[in-house]
């Protein structure tokens, strides 16, 4: 499993200022001279070509391909999709993008042109701006080939070669894989397909290794020095629907991934930007019925290398959905199917058939991509990837939130029974990805503890209103509440269903995206009374203590992980006996036990993210009330105190010595400190402190000032100093030595900005350095110097004193820029709240 730690240290390479910038691809090809007349057809395509036939004729002929181009296909939009079908470099995988174009084909003379076609600025043709618009908007040549010969009918023959086996900047893997340069002489064609709508090339590609940044380490993310790596690269070339979908207008209070555009003919003084959601076509066989059978569905096939005994949920997984798409209008609008045996022209990588696909990885994770019409949003094919060790992920994840409620979890392997159907969850939720539908974080917070914890209220809507969230297991339900364990996982939820009502059920007699407005904007209405309805606020993530990752009942997060740890409590002492007694090591129970504590860590990130927290909601022009609401003071004091009382004060429950023993010899202590560490960091995030700077500014009193929350910390690392001869113990040494590490990691942090991790990555945050910051911490560091001096002498052991002499040193030298020691966390990633992870890996790293 890869963990964030290599994910952050590309990030931090990258923030050097040292590195070599990686070389900028060179041009696939010169230009040369015009070329001369066209070779006749068999001169080219000789009787030792072998051919296929599809969107258009394909040949090998013995070393070299061709394409044979009509001429009906000129000027015709296709799509380039280009993946990775295998990876050679870290942190890239089999089956992920490397990006796509829109192209067309074009004939100049004795030359055929690859033309990039872009749509993201528009115009009607009727508007003179139009005009502006085609002249800024020139298709750029991705490459030019030399007419070889032409076919029946004035199709074109090229040899495509240089296209696949040459470093095309379009194309190109090298800026995914953090390399240097393509090596063209070990690269060429494995395999090219033709299908009726698309031809699919396998190319086998080398990539160089990097420049080594300081230390030896990467220069970029991916690729070591010393190293090449060789891919095979997939290119699906797609013919796009010659009657376009009409589009349906975007609204971001309900989460659909989407396209965008600038319109230069919007009535708006200035160019619009338009969004269309991405979605299936999907048309009544009769658009009378109220609830009809659509003319096309959409049809996954399971890809045949899947285990036989997961098939039956799989096919489950999808068609869960159609109860989402009845609501729409649509019966059996999704379907399961096998891939036929006795068809032999059938494939997967045909783009006409939708897959979903098992992998031979140990990477624990799945995903659900689609490819759509840029044009429209219309999606056309989504391949959806299974990673086989998924299964150990949901294991140790369905172990460590309820394992004390299901006895079926609580001995290892768990049955067939319960996996399969933590498949069936995971194969819905990519299966919404493949849809259309984002991840949604805010819905689960709009449910009550009081409602989780219901089993009627759980029976009917789940413990999350959406599968498209990641509150993946009811963990705050107790024993005493009788939930059913089939009812711990979730399943298609009242959001989802309503998502895809609004999504895709037709608007009678609207012929264009405009006329849909009115009734997509009725629509939307039920959000205002029926909270679990609404949709991630953009760029609330770690801000807004509602919409978090990882979270159950996250409208209170200081209750719901009350009720979470004291779960964990029980599953830790199950923890011993999970195992059978079959001769193996114990590498299974230390990664459990890592999983255990990763799962505590995102709880108590949900309690931080409360502090200097502002509750949102998304909202357009017409409805009342703000957006951006701070939680009340009352809320976040109270979120610091069940910080100071559960970890700040040491966790024993959380070191359980017959664990430890069989996993490591040491390393409690560290284990204790990384969960402590990454509560400070969170209170103490610039982007947090700034927050409440503000919100005192405006609203006085009623804030939770910085001051108070450093005083309230201060009351909880150094309680000991209360006492007339104070005693600390070495978990409690660790943690007052690494508070004042954060105190020096950011008042003497270098002068570049930090990095800060969200949902979409990483990006660097200039600071304040004129806010109160800087006095406070001081002043702070100041009293913490004071305290220990007073005690020093008092100190109930030599260790003790010791320590509180060091404290009052250390406070000194931070306090001195001159004496100042290294900032620790200088220069690493700051967690503003929330976790940063994909859609299934654990990289257990938080705030």
């Amino acid at each position: 499993m890869r963990k964030l730690s290599f994910i952050a240290t590309a990030f931090l390479a990258l923030a050097q200022d040292s590195p070599k910038p990686a070389e900028s691809p060179k041009p696939a090809a010169e230009a040369k001279p015009t070329p001369g007349e066209p070779k006749p057809y068999d001169k080219v395509i000789t009787k030792d070509a072998v051919t296929q036939k599809g969107l258009f004729a394909v040949h090998k002929v013995k070393d070299k391909h061709y394409f044979e181009i009509p001429a009906t296909q000129l000027g015709k939009e296709m799509l380039v999709v280009v993946s990775f079908k295998t990876a050679g470099a870290s942190l890239v995988y089999g089956g992920q993008e490397i990006g796509n174009r829109v192209v067309t084909w074009e004939r100049r003379g004795n030359r055929v042109l690859l033309r990039n076609v872009s749509h993201e600025i528009r115009a009607d043709a009727k508007d003179p701006i139009s005009q502006a618009v085609r002249s800024s908007n020139e298709h750029s040549i991705i490459m030019s080939f030399t007419l070889e010969a032409e076919g029946k009918d004035g199709a074109l023959v090229i040899d495509v070669g240089r296209l696949f086996t040459s470093e095309v900047t379009e194309f190109s893997a090298r800026r995914r894989m953090g390399a240097r340069g393509f090596d063209g002489s070990r690269s060429f064609i494995d395999r090219i397909r033709a299908f009726p709508q698309n031809i699919n090339v396998e190319a086998m590609q080398t990539y160089t290794a990097p420049d080594a940044g300081p230390g030896g380490a990467p220069s970029a993310p991916g690729m070591r020095p010393g190293t090449n790596a060789t891919i095979v690269a997939t290119y699906s070339m797609i013919k796009l629907p010659e009657n376009p979908m009409t589009p349906r207008l975007f609204d971001d209070r309900l989460g659909f991934f989407n396209i965008r555009h600038l319109d230069y003919s919007s009535p708006e003084h200035r160019a619009a930007e338009r969004r269309f959601i991405t979605r299936w076509r999907l048309e009544k066989k009769d658009p009378t019925a109220a609830v009809s059978e659509p003319v096309k569905p959409i049809v996954f096939y399971i890809d045949p290398a899947t285990p036989e005994k997961w098939v039956p949920f799989v096919k489950k997984g999808v068609e869960d959905w159609q109860v989402a798409f009845e609501a729409a209008g649509f019966r059996k609008a999704i379907l399961a199917a096998d891939v036929p045996r006795d068809d032999p022209d059938f494939s997967l990588e045909d783009v006409r058939y939708s897959s979903i696909r098992w992998l031979p990885s140990t990477i624990q994770n799945a995903y659900g991509p689609h490819v759509h019409d840029p044009r429209t949003g219309e999606i056309l094919e989504a391949d959806i990837k299974m990673y086989h060790n998924i299964l150990l992920l949901q294991r140790n994840w369905y172990f460590s939130q309820v394992g004390h409620l299901d006895k079926r979890a609580q001995k290892f392997p768990i049955p067939d029974d319960l996996m399969g159907e933590l498949v069936r969850f995971v194969v819905a939720h990519e299966v919404g990805h493949s849809l259309g539908f984002p991840h949604n974080m805010k819905a689960s917070g709009m449910y009550t503890v009081a409602q989780v914890r219901d089993k009627n209220w759980v029976a009917k809507n789940g413990h999350t209103p959406t599968i498209m969230d990641y509150s993946r297991f009811n963990y705050v339900a107790q024993p005493e509440d009788g939930i059913p364990v089939e009812n711990l996982i979730p399943k298609i939820g009242p959001y989802d269903i309503y998502a895809a009502k609004w999504g895709y059920t037709p608007v009678p007699g609207a012929g264009t995206p405009e006329a849909e407005k009115v009734a997509l904007h009725e629509w939307l209405k039920p959000q205002e009374t029926t909270p679990w309805l609404r949709f991630s606020m953009p760029g609330a993530m770690g801000i807004d203590p509602t919409d978090q990752t990882e979270a159950v009942a996250d409208s209170d997060p200081v209750l719901a992980t009350t009720l979470g740890t004291r779960n964990l409590k029980r599953i830790i002492e199950l923890m011993p006996a999970a195992f059978p007694a079959n001769g193996d090591d114990y590498t299974d129970l230390g990664e459990l036990y890592s999983v255990l504590l990763g799962q505590w860590r995102r709880e108590l990130g949900h309690v931080v993210t409360v502090v200097g927290g502002m509750d949102a909601q998304n909202k357009h022009w017409g409805q009342n009330g703000p957006v951006y609401t701070p939680v009340p003071k009352a809320r976040q004091k109270q979120a610091v105190q069940f910080l100071a009382e559960n970890v700040l004060t040491t966790p024993a429950w959380a070191v359980k010595p017959e664990v430890m023993a069989k996993i490591e010899p040491q390393g409690a202590m560290n284990r204790i400190l990384a969960l402590q560490r990454g509560v400070l960091d969170g209170l103490l995030s610039p982007l947090k402190l700034q927050r409440m700077m503000e919100n005192e500014a405006l609203n006085g009193a009623r804030a939770y000032s910085p001051a108070e929350l450093l005083a309230d910390l201060r009351a909880a690392v150094f309680s000991e100093l209360n006492a007339a001869a104070p005693k600390v113990d070495a978990f409690r040494r660790n943690l007052q030595r690494a508070y004042l590490d954060e105190m020096n990691a950011r008042l003497n942090r270098p002068a570049s900005p930090p990095m800060v991790m969200g949902p979409m990555g990483a990006r660097l945050v200039a600071l304040n350095s004129t806010d109160d910051t800087r006095a406070l911490l001081r002043s702070e560091l100041k009293a913490i110097a004071r305290m220990a001096k007073a005690k020093a002498a008092a100190g109930a052991d030599a260790v003790t004193r010791a320590h509180l002499n060091d404290l009052e040193d250390q406070a000194g030298k931070i306090l001195d820029p001159k004496l100042a020691p290294p900032a620790s966390g200088s220069g690493r990633p700051t967690f503003d709240g929330g976790e940063w992870q994909s859609c299934w890996r654990d990289y257990r790293l938080t705030w």
